[in-house]
């Protein structure tokens, strides 16, 4: 199934999760450190942290709960989340993580996505903190027979007697749900197995070369997403390597605070998405830097988002005055329908973008490598996201499934232990994903010396006039013009009298809504060769995003399709609305 040496010794056997937790129950030394809002640290060892964890399963399987039910978890603070979550794993309850409401304001919006992920789990119990319970009781009303649990009284109750025994756990059971980000559409369960999970973490462990006694990770990343759970809980704890978590809002109010704790506590392992890095620039001016010494990481992995070549080059320059070395940027690539990781560079080698031929880029999806004699605008760069995991494959495939060769785009195909086992309740989904060839992921890419390189989404394409065009190369042009907020940029076509018509909604920052409207227009048409049909400008807060700060491309388009986003100013013209209709 997977390299069993990557593993420590004494969870190299292990079969399921609950194994790897009962081995930790003798490893009084090392764990995980939980950072406070305040700033106050708690340490919790691998052996007081399974046993915590063990007794709160039995508590859940005390309160009803049973093997194979679902358990939704609402619970912003980071300790109780892992404590609740890994007790559910140990006994067969089906943990279904949730993101909390972050902005009162939209509550009703957020209540309406809740509810459909509860529906979408079945799930039989809403575990969530005192202070969330009178927000969230409407939530319950989603699902018949669901009940909610308060995090604080369930859980002091001591264990007592009569509590029924776990039931027997196996590899291919599903040890929790992962529900999707909806960046391309309603959000999905996937089918995390104990098996999927166990090689996923040997294999990021391998590709990370983690070792116990020298690598300690810090992460401010949200633990109700894979890249947070499985990156920086599970792994760890399979490989016993200690790591300190920093609360996501910390990060938000202060992106500065990440690398000042890396520098603290001498991380070796950190990572962050790509908007996390360009924030984590823009909050440490100059004159901070002196304060940090970043000499201690190895690896600053970048992924769950597309990666913006001058956002890593950025970062890389900006931090080295710092003692960030070169080769430290780690580019990958994963999601939740491969568990977590796909793909990872290579640690220690200088990031080195592809640089390809624009024409027959966009003309026939070849991605020919430009010579060194060739202008910077008739080139597209691309960011290496790594070789295949180990134990693991990648292919390149044609509409039909076919595999491409080299430097041909077409869908990414994964293969190996680590792909789940569907999507929960959704058989028709899980059919065009889960294939007998591997996992369709619905990206775009191709590979070259084995290395993969993501390009677009295959759904998100911009196709217009027979060439194609990938939404965040229009989307980080946009992103270029002085007034829209980097990272609050949607690209995506329209039905037109004649082909697609590319459209652009956006934030605005500051400035003339008008005039940087019509200042986009100029600056996609000049650096893109590509005209732009409309530019809608929306109030900061208005463009729809998922829980983890996406933008929802399919979602954006239908709202304005359907003339319900609210725009400030516009430059070009409305939709031809008797051609207008969704995909």
């Amino acid at each position: 199934m997977f390299a069993k040496e990557v593993l420590p010794p004494d969870t190299a056997s292990a079969s399921t999760f609950v194994h790897v937790l009962a081995e930790n129950l003798g490893h009084p030394e090392g764990g995980c450190t939980f950072i406070q809002e305040d700033g106050r640290e708690h340490f919790l060892s691998w052996s007081e942290l399974s046993r915590e964890a063990m007794r709160r399963g039995r508590l859940l399987l005390r309160s009803g709960l049973r093997k194979g039910q679902r358990i939704a978890l609402v619970v912003p603070e980071q300790q109780e989340f892992v404590l609740t979550f890994l007790g559910a794993v140990s006994v067969g309850v089906i943990p279904v993580p949730l993101y909390p409401p972050m902005d009162l304001g939209r509550i009703e919006a957020y209540r309406e996505d809740a509810a459909a992920i509860l529906r979408a789990a079945g799930a039989h119990a809403l575990l969530m903190p005192r202070s969330l319970a009178d927000l969230l009781a409407p939530l319950l009303r989603a699902v018949e027979g669901s009940r909610a649990v308060v995090l604080e009284e369930f859980f002091a109750e001591p264990l007592g007697e009569g509590t029924p025994q776990p039931e027997a756990i196996l590899p291919d059971d599903v040890m929790f749900l992962q529900f999707t980000s909806g960046s391309t559409g309603a959000p999905k369960g996937v089918r995390v197995t104990h098996a999927g999970v166990l090689a996923n973490c040997a294999a990021v462990i391998s590709a990370l070369r983690l070792e116990r006694g020298r690598d300690r990770g810090v992460s401010w990343l949200p633990l109700y997403h894979d890249m947070g759970l499985i990156g920086f809980v599970l792994a760890p704890l399979v490989a016993r390597c200690p790591v300190s978590f920093l609360p996501t809002l910390r990060f938000a109010l202060s992106p500065r605070v990440w690398l000042e704790t890396v520098s603290r506590e001498r991380a070796t392992v950190t990572f962050a998405p790509n908007f996390g890095l360009a924030l984590a620039v823009k909050d440490t001016p100059a004159r901070e830097l002196r304060r940090l010494d970043l000499s201690c990481l190895r690896v600053v992995g970048c992924g769950a988002e597309p990666n913006h070549p001058q956002t890593l080059r950025s970062f890389a320059a900006h931090f080295a005055a710092a003692g960030l070395r070169p080769g430290t940027m780690v580019p990958c690539y994963g999601m939740a329908e491969a568990t977590l990781a796909i793909s990872f560079g290579e640690i220690g080698v200088p990031l080195a973008l592809d640089a390809v031929q624009k024409e027959p880029y966009h003309a026939s999806g070849l991605a020919r490598p430009a010579s060194k004699a060739e202008l910077p605008e008739a080139q597209v760069e691309f960011v290496p996201c790594g070789r295949s995991i180990a134990g693991h494959r990648i292919l390149i495939v044609d509409d039909d499934g076919n595999p491409l060769p080299e430097r041909h785009i077409g869908e990414v195909v994964f293969q190996g232990p680590s792909v789940a086992a569907g999507y929960h309740g959704d058989a028709e989904a899980t059919r065009r994903s889960f294939t007998p060839d591997g996992l369709r992921t619905g990206d775009c890419g191709y590979l070259a010396a084995d290395i993969l390189y993501v390009t677009s989404r295959k759904k998100d394409l911009l196709i217009v006039n027979g060439r194609n065009h990938d939404p965040q190369t229009v989307e980080w042009a946009a992103a270029e013009v002085d007034g829209l907020r980097k990272g609050n940029v949607v690209a995506f076509t329209r039905p037109g009298r004649a082909t697609e018509e590319v459209v652009i909604v956006a934030e605005l920052r500051r400035g003339d809504a008008a005039t940087v409207a019509r200042q986009v227009r100029g600056h996609i048409q000049t650096k893109l060769s590509l005209s732009v049909a409309d530019v809608l400008l929306l109030p900061p807060g208005e463009l729809p995003k998922t829980s983890s700060g996406k933008v929802k491309r399919s979602t954006t388009r239908q709202q304005y399709l359907e003339g319900t986003l609210r725009g400030g100013a516009r430059s070009g013209r409305a939709a031809h609305r008797p051609s207008v209709h969704p995909r």
